[in-house]
């Protein structure tokens, strides 16, 4: 058997990565050990940018009409027992609030697309799905990947179908996207460095339309002092309990819930209870010659902040550009070079970030358990409650690479709350409405984009250059006010991951020229 790119893991980021894939024309393999997709929920944060790159491959809509309704807030309240009130929320606005908020705030501080609440489980259904219907997509699922050997042509892969039975396969490149403990992974050599606590955590995945389990209104999390903190799932009756243990997996962890609770809530249907271990870790590598890591093959972090998954979804999207460019021929080497020069400090970064929260999360309970009174913990809360209102962290990834043209002046400024409008290369270009009401992400298509706002169409002859070359490009042509506001520069030079790569004036092109620019940001 032979593949030109195998994806190893279908869950989504393994999915996503070869969509990515077939959307830019390359055919792909993906085996997965499992037969459908996973009953867990696991994730239950898709945010903004995950949205917008899920939307550009054509599967938003399901996700949106599978997910939690828009019109619930996203509300985490902490309670120092069951009884009472919480003594805090935090609250950030409903997808409907934010899809408002994005109309009205046309700045480019905002993102194209409002996050969404689904579980993880059903994010990987609809990617399954869209995956088997691909024609550009082969998917194998119960094949099970075993061992690699590669030399400078390509890899070869020992396989294992659902009989058992071993097969070989031969690809230009392998991708683990195969989870935590990544067969591809380890088969690869590359090590994981880790930071911070690990901790063992069981998982309760339950129906109850026990009103025990909203005393005090709805919520998204509820996080108990008592050291187990509920995920209401859909808005109605689908939860899961999370705690942390010690030792050996609790015999009844129905009865440890209701004991942290310290309120015997009614379990309706326990539909699963999974096991997992909470690190902070991101591999020493993201490449080991022809073989690539992807989502939490390649990163692993707790499941506080949304960064996990969500940074997983950003890999796919940066290194499906990147192998379609080497297969096609249409760009070089220093396109995968880049690939981890570009993502694993994303990943390094977003590990602080949850480390970060989860701090919050440990000290909660611990102070709490030494005596701090309501009021103290509600204070202590407080000053930490900008922690979800962060749409700069998942939309701050600066990419410094080889294949990006470096910026003159001074770096724009980056924030927490909001997305910094600016242009910037290796920055993600600013999302906007046009005047005719359209979004100018929707304009850009789906490989290289040369947006121009030059009276005289100047960026036609660095369309006309890539395409010559084979380089998927489009040429738009933007008059409007608006966004020559925000995007100042005549031509701007759009990846197809809607980052930045160049930026400039005609004389600027002129001066650089069309093939050096080409050859830079295709890693010729």
């Amino acid at each position: 058997m032979t593949a030109r790119i195998l994806v190893v893991g279908c869950g989504p980021v393994g999915a996503t990565l070869a969509l990515q894939l077939a959307q830019l024309g390359v055919p792909s393999i993906v085996v997965d050990r499992a037969t459908a997709a996973t009953p867990y929920p696991k994730m239950d944060f898709v945010n903004a940018r995950s949205m917008e790159l899920l939307h550009r491959l054509g599967v938003g809509e399901p996700v949106r009409t599978r997910g939690v309704p828009p019109g619930y807030d996203f509300t985490f309240h902490w309670y120092a027992n069951a009884t009472e009130p919480p003594v805090a929320v935090w609250n950030y606005p409903s997808v409907d609030g934010q899809r408002d908020a994005i109309r009205r705030t046309n700045d480019g501080t905002m993102p194209a697309q409002p996050y969404q609440r689904l579980t993880g489980s059903i994010l990987e259904e609809i990617l399954r799905d869209a995956v088997r219907a691909h024609p550009l997509v082969e998917l194998r699922e119960g094949w099970t990947f075993r061992s690699l050997t590669q030399d400078d042509d390509g890899v070869t892969v020992e396989l294992s179908d659902p009989d058992g039975s071993p097969h070989d396969l031969r690809a230009a490149y392998a991708v683990g996207c195969d989870g935590a403990g990544s067969a591809v992974r380890a088969a690869a050599g590359i090590d994981v460095d880790l930071i911070g606590p690990t901790s063992r955590h069981c998982d309760v995945y339950f129906r109850s339309s026990d009103p025990a389990l909203r005393p005090h209104g709805r919520y998204f999390l509820g996080i108990h002092a008592g050291g187990v903190m509920l995920v209401s799932r859909d808005e109605d009756v689908t939860w899961t309990a999370t705690f942390p243990y010690e030792g050996d997996p609790p015999a009844d962890p129905l009865a440890v819930v209701r004991l942290r609770l310290g309120t015997p809530i009614r379990f309706d249907e326990v539909i699963a209870v999974a096991h997992w271990e909470g690190r902070l870790g991101v591999a020493r590598r993201y490449r080991a010659g022809r073989v690539l890591l992807a989502g939490d093959a390649a990163h692993q972090f707790y499941p506080t902040g949304g960064h996990g998954a969500n940074t997983g979804l950003g890999d796919a999207a940066d290194l499906g550009w990147k192998l379609a460019g080497v297969i096609q021929g249409w760009g070089g080497a220093g396109l995968l070079s880049a690939y981890e020069l570009e993502r694993r400090p994303v990943a390094l970064i977003n590990r602080e970030m949850s480390f970060n929260l989860l701090e919050v999360w440990r000290r909660f309970p611990a102070l709490a358990a030494v005596g701090a009174s309501p009021a103290q913990l509600a204070g202590y809360l407080e000053q930490d409650a900008y922690q979800i209102d962060n749409l700069g962290i998942h939309f701050g990834a600066r990419y410094a690479s080889p294949i990006v043209v470096a910026g003159d002046g001074p770096e724009p400024p980056w924030r927490w709350r909001s997305i910094t409008a600016a242009l910037w290369p290796g920055m993600r270009l600013p999302a906007l409405f046009l005047a005719d009401g359209t979004q100018l992400f929707d304009h850009l298509g789906t490989g290289f984009a040369v947006l121009d706002q030059d009276p005289g169409a100047a960026g036609a002859t660095l369309a006309e250059a890539g395409r010559r070359r084979g380089v998927p490009i489009r040429h738009v042509t933007v008059d409007d006010d608006g966004c020559r506001k925000i995007i100042g520069s005549s031509l701007t030079l759009i990846r197809p991951d809607q980052h930045v790569a160049w930026h400039g004036e005609p004389a600027d092109l002129r001066d650089i020229g069309e093939e050096a620019l080409l050859d830079i940001v295709c890693g010729i």
